[in-house]
């Protein structure tokens, strides 16, 4: 038929083993099936693991937070915040566990898809491609456009990754504006707390306090290499 002395012909120009080749190159990505389907095989599996990973982002913070209200339930206080970070410990394992499993899955369903599902027979010749039959299309123009097709789609993939790692990054800067707005809400209150006894100058009595501070942690390194020196 035409459309196998086509795919022939285009093995020829291409010199290459398919077998072996990058997923997404113009072999692989079954631009016929895209015709009639509107979509390639590995876009559909993309789109369905960017909507399991979107999914898996949104619900993960939502049970960490239930987890640590419910488990936080009349444990003493300074609790919530470690029990907050062993959540964040197991939440992000169990996002890895779940990634890696689904990306598994995913290939597998990929080629069932591709072999049972989104598939159309060597033999079948689409009626809007009648014309082709006689009057065939330049094929090195053809492997431009399908070469053009693989890089759009390689900087799609590059650009969803980009996204989860600015929204990791957003949320990892909100725990540190929290944990700030904490420190500083403390400071406040200790301020306040300074002025109200009447102590003086809370500003020159913490300078004092920190100066205290770094004479005992040197004194405490200064220990230390003593204690290895004579073991030595």
């Amino acid at each position: 038929m035409a459309r196998e002395a086509q795919e022939e012909e285009a093995m020829e120009i291409s010199g290459e083993d398919t077998s072996g080749a990058d997923r997404f190159s113009p072999s692989q990505l079954k631009l016929y099936e895209t015709q009639f389907f509107g979509f390639t095989p590995q876009t559909c599996m993309i789109r369905i693991n960017n909507a399991f990973l979107d999914c898996v982002y949104e619900i993960l913070p939502i049970v960490e937070k239930v987890c640590v209200r419910q488990l936080s339930k009349g444990q003493p206080d300074g609790t919530e915040e470690l029990l907050r970070s062993r959540a964040r410990e197991c939440s992000l394992k169990l996002q890895q566990f779940l990634e890696e499993r689904f990306k598994q899955l995913s290939k597998r369903m990929e080629g069932l898809l591709v072999s049972h599902c989104f598939s159309v027979p060597p033999n079948v010749l689409l009626p809007e491609d009648q014309s082709h039959k006689n009057y065939p299309q330049d094929m090195q123009e053809v492997q431009k456009l399908e070469s053009s097709l693989a890089a759009l789609q390689r900087a799609f993939e590059a650009e969803v990754c980009a996204r989860r790692a600015l929204l990791a990054e957003l949320e990892e800067q909100r725990e540190v504006q929290k944990q700030l707005d904490e420190i500083l809400t403390w400071v406040g209150e200790l301020q306040e707390a300074w002025v109200k006894e009447g102590n003086g100058s809370f500003h020159e009595s913490f300078r004092l306090v920190m100066e205290s501070v770094k004479k005992l942690q040197e004194a405490v390194r200064e220990v230390l290499v003593q204690q290895s020196s004579s073991m030595n």
